[in-house]
């Protein structure tokens, strides 16, 4: 069902209830292991279901992993469907972790797969890849426009590859991810209280950004993952940010992850990491 508000309206209301956070359900097969699961399609639901009991109805964004069920093949994306419809169903927003890029109709596809109330993997938000060209985006954002959804585009990524591309300098001197955060801010332009169309920025960034004088400000929420096993702390966060900090939705997932399979360790190591990044933004 084709919602009548925005995808930036809902997620302000969801962090600003239960908190500026995104959990990532990650099922890979170490994790698998550490929860005492095998690694197959059962240990697979068990992992997914487990974790959408025990975050589903607190947490506001879930962000499952596509290519961890994908790799189970059909028995995967069933696992899958189940998860986003009962994340949902919960109250949870569901970014789906795809980071799809193509053009033309197979960009228009993979839109349709997770930007179309009528799919079996319909989600409120999909990550998605630039690096054909912003325009090759647009069956997507046309798509989340329809449909009430939003999308995240991968700007600056926090794995140290990313650099040779995201800040490589165009012609007019600016970098390829200033050039996609500009994209995202013309997206954005006049909605309130919070565009639709998102960044992924890295939380362990540090102060590079604003050493290369990059506006991260596009008036849409900017996905920061990176804290915990990668390094940063929700004290990085204004470093990183800076004035944007308010529609920063921080992603953590082995830091929550590792505390399962217990339902009530799982949810207070989530709720743990709500009470840290409030403190940093609302301070």
């Amino acid at each position: 069902m084709v919602t009548t508000e925005s995808f930036g309206a809902r997620l302000r209301r969801a962090m600003d209830t239960r908190g500026p956070l995104c959990v990532g359900i990650d099922p890979h097969a170490s994790l698998l292991a550490a929860w005492g699961l095998d690694d197959t399609p059962d240990g697979l639901e068990r992992f997914s279901l487990t974790a959408v009991e025990a975050l589903a109805g607190r947490i506001a964004v879930l962000k499952p992993q596509s290519a961890f069920y994908e790799r189970f093949g059909s028995r995967g994306i069933a696992v899958l469907e189940r998860t986003v419809a009962e994340a949902r169903a919960a109250g949870a927003l569901v970014l789906m972790d795809a980071k799809r890029g193509d053009i033309g109709s197979t960009m228009a596809a993979y839109a349709a797969t997770y930007l179309d109330p009528a799919s079996p993997l319909f989600s409120d938000a999909v990550t998605v890849s630039p690096y054909l060209g912003y325009g090759s985006l647009r069956p997507a954002v046309e798509a989340a426009r329809e449909s009430g959804c939003g999308i995240f585009a991968l700007a600056l990524t926090s794995n140290p590859e990313g650099a040779e591309v995201q800040h490589a300098l165009r012609p007019d001197g600016t970098t390829v991810a200033g050039s996609v955060l500009g994209h995202l801010r013309a997206e954005n332009a006049g909605e309130r209280p919070m565009g639709s169309f998102g960044a992924v920025v890295g939380a362990t960034l540090g102060d590079t950004i604003a050493a290369a004088g990059i506006d991260l400000d596009t008036g849409g929420p900017l996905l920061a993952p990176g804290i915990g096993a990668q390094g940063a702390t929700p004290a990085d966060l204004p470093v990183v940010f800076g004035a944007a900090l308010p529609n920063v939705l921080p992603s953590v997932s082995r830091d929550v992850l590792r505390h399962g399979p217990d339902v009530t360790a799982l949810t207070a190591a989530a709720a743990r990491i709500v009470e840290d990044v409030r403190a940093v933004v609302e301070a």
